[in-house]
């Protein structure tokens, strides 16, 4: 089936209208209408060949919310009318130690990106959420909680189980005291979650005006990161960073908030290499490590979570029309936190 969308049609190039072709329905397949989609920094380091070799025409877009409009004849877990959800990836190997685990996000097999990546046969490309309907295996979709609003739901699909992962998995909740370092798309989700789960949050930032954001999202304090004697005071006063920003810092200044057995966990991604110096991790038997998003599992048990505790992400909804400029905007910082597409405007 042909379905509207917008691609870049090369690296760079600004995004223009088109239509791409889904698949029809086999027997595990849903076919989702798609509501909303959230713009991530991701889709434009995509697009913009930041990370090595694209696919083009590329449509962007793993951060899906929509509703499901036709089901395979094997299909189990949706019905049409759920509001279901997809998001950094619709397959995997199914046969690795980590796909059985339920962590098909370490795929050790062929992982199937939403887009800008090959389906099992490697040859399809696949499109994403930028376009108005998505063919998946129901195996790789969310079921969205009906008290979630599908605008701020999508963003949950990336930024809230990038967050989520790794607060749950490190262990963030009543007596842990945790950093969030950066306040965007990600990093007011951390906050948000962190905050849920009980943690006490400090919000790190090199921006001052930021403060009262951080506060209203649930941060205990809120830890000014240019100014060095503040930074110096904060030695050893937290438990578990997590590294939202994609820009050059200074690891060794960040890592030395770190109390005895701290760990930071890195889910922003520097086009450039960081350094550390390995004194900084002897010295408070410190751990620096990474999180790459969520399992199916685990997505679902955030989606749960956030529907619980009553919040999703902080949006502003755009026609696809404005995608472009929302684009410029992300890159400036200029969002609070979240651009979500209309697909209804496709």
């Amino acid at each position: 089936m042909k379905v509207s969308a917008y691609a870049a049609p090369s690296a760079g190039a600004p995004l223009e209208p088109t239509s791409i072709e889904r698949r029809d329905l086999r027997p595990n397949d849903i076919l989702v209408d798609i509501k909303f989609t959230g713009i991530c920094h991701t889709d434009i380091h995509q697009a913009n060949e930041h990370w090595g070799q694209a696919i083009f025409p590329m449509v962007p877009g793993h951060e899906i919310a929509g509703v499901v409009t036709e089901v395979g004849s094997a299909v189990t877990k949706f019905a049409v009318g759920d509001h279901a959800g997809v998001g950094c990836f619709v397959d995997s190997c199914r046969e690795c130690e980590n796909c059985k685990a339920g962590l098909e996000q370490y795929c050790r097999g062929h992982m199937v990106v939403t887009y800008n990546g090959r389906e099992v046969d490697q040859q399809t490309p696949t499109y994403g959420g930028y376009s108005s309907a998505i063919v998946v295996d129901e195996n790789y979709a969310l079921m969205i909680p009906p008290s979630l609003g599908l605008d701020v739901a999508a963003p949950l699909m990336c930024a809230g189980i990038s967050l989520y992962s790794p607060l749950h998995n490190w262990g963030a909740g009543p007596g842990v005291r945790v950093g969030i370092v950066g306040l965007g798309g990600l990093g007011h989700m951390g906050v948000k979650i962190a905050h849920a789960m009980g943690a006490e949050v400090t919000l790190i930032s090199h921006s001052p005006h930021k403060e009262a954001d951080a506060l209203r999202l649930g941060a205990d304090h809120f830890l000014l990161s240019t100014d060095k004697e503040v930074m110096k005071s904060a030695r050893y006063s937290l438990d578990l960073i997590i590294n939202t920003v994609s820009a050059q810092i200074d690891l060794d200044r960040y890592m030395s908030l770190l109390a005895l057995d701290g760990t930071m966990v890195m889910v922003g991604i520097p086009e450039e290499a960081l350094s550390l110096r390995t004194f900084t991790l002897i010295a408070g038997r410190r751990s620096l490590t990474g999180s790459n998003m969520g399992g199916i599992k685990e997505t679902q048990e955030m989606l749960n979570f956030c529907a619980e505790h009553g919040f999703g992400s902080d949006v502003e909804v755009i026609d696809i029309k404005d995608v472009n400029t929302a684009w410029e905007r992300v890159i400036n910082s200029d969002v609070k936190y979240r651009f979500v597409i209309d697909a209804s405007s496709l």
